[in-house]
């Protein structure tokens, strides 16, 4: 099965590098203008045939419109970003000396909970909830989500690859184009 996975537009809180989960934002202009220009130039994967899903968060539906136009799609919220909580829209430099997000970053960032969100596992185990339904129903399909998602998918998929979750998150925009029965995949 085709599972083409590609990650919302820039936002403002990816150019203020703000964490950003739960925070329902729009595109940054840039963000939009860069989609508009790939898909003038044609370069977007072609979504004939393919089943469209979103997040359903506001970047992922205008990314979605930006490289695609008005497309008919659905919303699998299970495909939402991980929730940062008290970390949500804040900046390293802002938070560095605050003891709960020293104490979330130390240690194991997978298991680490952000105070009042959620942690690396408990995100993944909802990804890849929803990325059971959607392989189970055997359509190929477009998802258009988030960094940390992708990666999650990613790791799933490809454990031998060794990358860690920012090695597999691709750039605002792009994805990897993946065939699950063969396992192999191509960044996009």
């Amino acid at each position: 099965m085709r599972l083409l996975l590609i990650r919302h537009g820039l936002t403002e809180a990816n150019e203020r590098h703000l964490y950003c989960g739960s925070t329902d934002l729009p595109l940054s202009p840039g963000g939009r203008l860069a989609l508009e220009e790939r898909r003038k130039k044609g370069d977007v994967m072609p979504i004939d045939g393919l089943r469209v899903l979103t997040s359903g968060a506001r970047r992922c539906e205008e990314t979605l419109f930006a490289l695609y136009g008005p497309v008919p799609h659905k919303r699998e919220p299970g495909f939402r970003e991980m929730d940062f909580g008290d970390f949500e829209m804040r900046s390293y430099e802002e938070l560095r000396r605050d003891p709960s997000y020293i104490a979330w970053i130390t240690g194991d960032n997978e298991k680490n909970t952000a105070p009042g969100g959620e942690s690396g596992e408990i995100m993944r185990a909802r990804v890849l909830e929803a990325l059971e339904r959607v392989i189970a129903e055997g359509r190929p399909t477009l998802i258009v989500t988030h960094g940390g998602v992708i990666a999650a998918v990613m790791d799933h998929l490809f454990p031998g690859e060794g990358r860690n979750r920012y090695q597999w998150q691709p750039a605002p925009g792009r994805g990897y184009d993946v065939d699950t029965d063969h396992l192999a995949y191509r960044e996009i």
